[in-house]
């Protein structure tokens, strides 16, 4: 047999490694993970809108134009802090007048108390004698009508009316006759309790006034900060109008509208989380503390709140987001990577590739349950131990052959 030149079989070798090259070239390279055993937490998610714990619409508690503003959007207060104070001028002229009025009642008392009591008899007897005047008028008037009407001059009426004037005439004598004896009656005592009220009713007026006027400042009722401002200086400030907002939101609430069908899970005391929709936000995570007992009837939600602890401040008031509520766990669940399930929009039904133990690719049909941590639980179609393709298998043929390039843990 003739041996090939050297030239020859510089060729055939060269062809055989392109062939083998091109061979290697035509694999594809994927990256794979086992389907593991793992906790899945059952949860239900819903979208949630921010609210803080504690909100206040704060007005004034009387009508008067605002002097000064302490605060302005934007700030955070204290409680008890002045946020705007108003014109008080009035108050403090009434403050003076009530402080006299309480000094000559407090001297009336020292004076009744020494012995020298105020006496309105005379005047009493005084109206003791016109109502007597006056009753013996009406008595006169009345015998004189009755007889009238029994001559038949006068008719029924005006006897009547006769009647009528007497029985108050002799009610008003009455009246006086008894503040006489009372008056004439009356004893020192009486003087000092009658001195005490007057003294106790200017203290009530000048407390009154000194309340008004602490009403003059604009305080906050309790820690948080100014959302909104609804007034300036030299606006009317009224009680039904509010010139502040102030919110706490040193506690969160997310309240999310939780489907009808989902909700009978849902119990207060359980872990739950909010993820806003900016992707930028950082998410939190809370406890229930209300599930509404009803159902809105036309969304055909329930309300639930997710209590969230926010000294920092990051969740804001009005943010939109996602509410996932724990609602319980399955122990040893099959689970893969959420990234290796060609999932069928709108369902949780989907797709994954297997790879055998000739690295040969399938495709697999698959359901899937709760999704966790990145994992999604697979309720059908797997079985622990199989490696799914997590990278790479987009649109591959079924029984691709592949080159497993990294294997996840």
């Amino acid at each position: 047999m003739k041996s090939l030149p050297f030239f020859a079989v510089l060729l055939l070798l060269s062809g055989c490694a392109r062939q083998e090259e091109t061979t290697e070239k035509a694999l594809v390279s994927v990256k794979v993970a086992p389907v593991k055993l793992a906790e899945v937490r059952m949860s239900v998610v819903a979208p949630a809108t921010v609210y803080p714990r504690e909100q206040a619409n704060i007005s004034s508690r009387i009508t008067a134009h605002i002097q000064e503003m302490r605060v302005r959007k934007g700030d955070t207060v204290t409680p008890g802090q002045v946020l705007a104070v108003l014109e008080n001028r009035d108050f403090l002229a009434q403050r003076d007048e009530a402080r006299a009025a309480l000094s000559d009642a407090e001297a009336n008392f020292q004076k009744t108390s020494a012995g020298t009591l105020p006496s309105e008899v005379e005047k009493a007897r005084g109206e003791v004698a016109s109502a007597d005047a006056a009753l013996n008028q009406a008595q006169k008037n009345y015998t004189r009508r009755s007889e009238l009407y029994q001559q038949g001059a006068i008719p029924g009426r005006d006897l009547l009316a006769s009647e009528t004037d007497l029985a108050q005439a002799k009610a008003s004598y009455q009246v006086a006759k008894r503040t006489l004896d009372l008056l004439e009656q009356q004893s020192r005592g009486l003087d000092i309790k009658i001195a005490e009220s007057q003294v106790a009713q200017a203290k009530a007026r000048l407390a009154n006034i000194e309340a008004q006027l602490q009403f003059a400042q604009i305080l906050s009722p309790f820690a948080g900060a100014v959302t909104e401002q609804f007034m300036y200086p030299g606006d009317l400030a009224k009680p039904e109008n509010p010139v502040f907002t102030v919110m706490d939101l040193a506690v969160a609430v997310a309240r999310a509208q939780i489907p009808e069908s989902e909700a009978a899970s849902v119990k207060s005391s359980q872990r739950c989380s909010f993820t806003p929709v900016d992707a930028l936000a950082v998410g939190a995570t809370g406890n229930v503390t209300v599930v509404n007992q009803a159902v809105d009837p036309a969304k055909r939600t329930v309300e639930v709140w997710c209590e969230i602890a926010n000294a920092d401040r990051r969740l804001r008031a009005g943010a939109f987001g996602n509410v996932m509520v724990t609602t319980g766990s399955v122990p040893n669940a099959p689970v893969v990577p959420v990234s290796a399930v060609q999932f069928t929009e709108g369902t949780r039904s989907g797709s994954v590739y297997v790879v055998d133990a000739k690295q040969v690719a399938h495709k697999i049909d698959v359901e899937t349950g709760e999704r966790s941590e990145g994992n999604v639980q697979v309720t059908k179609g797997l079985n622990p131990g199989d490696l799914v393709i997590v990278e790479g298998g987009y649109g591959l043929p079924d029984g691709t052959q592949v080159r497993i390039s990294e294997a996840g843990k």
